[in-house]
């Protein structure tokens, strides 16, 4: 008889796996999107945290995990979104940051420790150092807050003069 653990365990290792539709070269795990895999009865419920709020890849993700668990031969897949905690970008794995640089996208600085209670709000940008993916120079600007999507930005290298992505910190 299969064990409710042994279930949790290969639905895991097949969510685990699925790549992000925003950045293919890394996984929901990688990520940390990925939260939890538990089985009920003959449900498999895989937990899932947006990057930010209103995230528009969280349907194609909900649904690229419900396919390849399908092909693993789950047959009743629940996927649930969670917003507490919230994600953050600390989140991420060594070899989710590895993957990135790997493909030339610079990963995030470390978020650091959230504030309870109100946000401040600032008026000025904030300098980030972001190396160069691609040389590792410190020399970069950012030449556009948002790229392709809301959660990175575009910089450009001052020695190799190749432009790149950067995923912004949350």
């Amino acid at each position: 008889m299969v064990t409710t653990r042994l279930v949790e365990e290969t639905a895991w290792k097949v969510a685990s796996q699925v790549p992000d539709p925003e950045l293919p070269m890394v996984t929901l795990a990688d990520l940390g999107i990925l939260r939890d895999v538990r089985q009920s009865r003959d449900v498999v419920t895989v937990t899932i945290t947006p990057t930010y709020s209103g995230c528009p890849a969280m349907r194609e993700i909900a649904s690229d995990l419900r396919d390849r668990l399908q092909e693993a031969g789950f047959s009743q897949i629940t996927v649930r979104t969670e917003l507490s905690p919230p994600w953050t970008s600390d989140w991420i794995t060594d070899a989710g940051r590895a993957k990135l640089t790997a493909a030339g996208i610079a990963p995030p600085n470390p978020a650091g420790q959230r504030r309870a209670g109100p946000v401040p709000l600032t008026l000025t940008l904030e300098y980030r150092r972001v190396p160069c993916p691609r040389c590792g120079s410190p020399l970069t600007t950012e030449t556009s807050r948002f790229s392709a999507t809301a959660c990175k930005s575009l910089y450009r290298c001052r020695e190799c003069r190749e432009p790149f992505e950067y995923v912004k910190e949350i």
